[in-house]
């Protein structure tokens, strides 16, 4: 009697119980994947709107950078008339072309010389080509300033701003009645820059970014009643 009872309470599992064990313990290794799975999605989709901002902006300020150059002149106080009323001022050759079809040109001096020309080498500019944004260094030869294969840049535009600013204070006579010259405007020319772009590898993440951008040559037109 005691030796059957001694069996009895020694034997193991039974069949059913192992299979709900088995299936309890795949119930929480599937909850545990489920929640590793969606970390390292939650993880890459992360890193990859962090780069895809990063290389937005990266690009966006070698832009401006440019932008903020376009139309310097080393020679600039060659434009001005001075005492001598015979020599005329030279108009300042280099300037920014308006933008047509994703496509920006602009050129600004890399010498100190007053010349009148805009040489092969100080022409620059921007495009949108293939879902990439094209840098030109001199004349003809554009280079790619995105990767393709990391983000594709679907709205590349630059458009221009001109404000005018009265120098009326500066001249010692009134102007005469609806003078088209006078008093004398500083024109403060900016761009309004934007950039769209969506992941290479996810094609559902997009970013864009709009800067303002002031050029660092403002010029003065009109000039005061004589």
């Amino acid at each position: 009697m005691r030796t059957h009872a001694r069996r009895r309470d020694a034997r193991g599992l039974s069949l059913i119980e192992l299979m709900v064990g088995t299936a309890i313990g795949l119930i929480v290794a599937a909850a545990a994947a489920s929640v590793v799975s969606a970390h390292l999605r939650d993880s890459r989709r992360v890193q990859l709107e962090a780069r895809l901002t990063q290389d937005l902006r990266s690009a966006a300020d070698l832009v401006a950078r440019d932008l903020r150059r376009a139309g310097y002149w080393a020679a600039s106080a060659s434009g001005v008339r001075g005492s001598d009323a015979a020599v005329s001022p030279i108009v300042n050759p280099y300037g920014l072309e308006l933008p047509t079809a994703d496509t920006v040109r602009l050129s600004f001096d890399r010498s100190a010389a007053a010349d009148a020309a805009v040489g092969d080498d100080e022409r620059f500019g921007f495009r949108l080509r293939n879902g990439a944004v094209e840098m030109q260094l001199g004349a003809g030869n554009w280079q790619a300033l995105t990767d393709a294969g990391t983000l594709v840049v679907t709205a590349f535009t630059v458009v221009p701003r001109l404000d005018e600013i009265s120098l009326a204070g500066f001249c010692e006579r009134p102007c005469p009645a609806a003078s088209a010259t006078c008093p004398p405007r500083q024109q403060v020319r900016s761009f309004a820059l934007t950039l769209t772009a969506r992941s290479a590898t996810d094609a559902a993440l997009t970013r864009s970014l709009h800067s303002s951008v002031r050029t660092r040559n403002d010029a003065v037109v009109g000039s005061c009643a004589g």
